[in-house]
């Protein structure tokens, strides 16, 4: 995969043992864009929904996420590889919210793992997922991890299943048009993830 420098710095850096050290830096859209947009509209990344979008594009909605509080997208990186994008944001203010009774606490997550120039390494999302959910949890007003895969991606289902998640509805996220972004609108299994879970399953 590919490296790179940023003048940001990381938010949370976590060594996880036989895999190596993993830090979350926040999204620089201009520096990163490039790179995510190579990720988002490759046919793996189908689900990620950018499929069709432009390197401006993907520029313009990372610096609208950017600019948000609620809102944030973390660049991945395993000893300083970068391998994967990462992104949470409040429920309450996501359109995931008009589809559930959102609880206080509740913290929304995508993940997007950036595609491998070798073999398949086993175990190697299920580490990165170790440690999204050790940064998650270290907010202490997190309560709940929530996700919404697309219900057509049983990869990620299913990988959610086994990190500790416990499925949820299936929904239909409303689309989303606004100057700076537009979602479709896409189907999705909720699955959530308590602290307690979170804590058995990273123990």
């Amino acid at each position: 995969m590919t490296s790179a420098p940023s003048g940001r710095q990381p938010v949370h850096t976590q060594v996880v043992e036989g895999f190596g050290t993993v830090t979350l830096t926040p999204v620089e859209p201009a520096a990163d864009a490039a790179l995510i947009h190579r990720w988002v509209t490759q046919e793996r990344a189908r689900f990620w929904g950018m499929g069709e979008a432009s390197r401006e594009l993907v520029q313009e909605i990372y610096e609208d996420i950017d600019r948000r509080t609620t809102h944030h997208a973390f660049m991945v990186r395993r000893d300083g590889e970068q391998v994967a994008l990462f992104q949470t944001y409040d429920c309450a203010e996501d359109r995931v919210g008009e589809c559930y009774e959102v609880q206080p606490g509740d913290v929304g997550a995508h993940l997007l793992i950036g595609p491998s120039t070798g073999a398949p390494e086993h175990g190697f999302t299920g580490s990165l997922m170790t440690v999204f959910i050790t940064f998650v949890f270290s907010d202490e007003a997190a309560r709940r991890m929530v996700v919404e895969p697309d219900t057509r991606n049983t990869k990620a289902v299913s990988l959610m299943e086994r990190t500790g998640f416990v499925l949820g509805p299936q929904v239909v996220l409303p689309e989303i048009v606004l100057p700076e972004v537009y979602l479709p609108a896409k189907p999705a299994r909720l699955a959530f993830l308590t602290a307690p879970e979170a804590a058995r399953a990273t123990g």
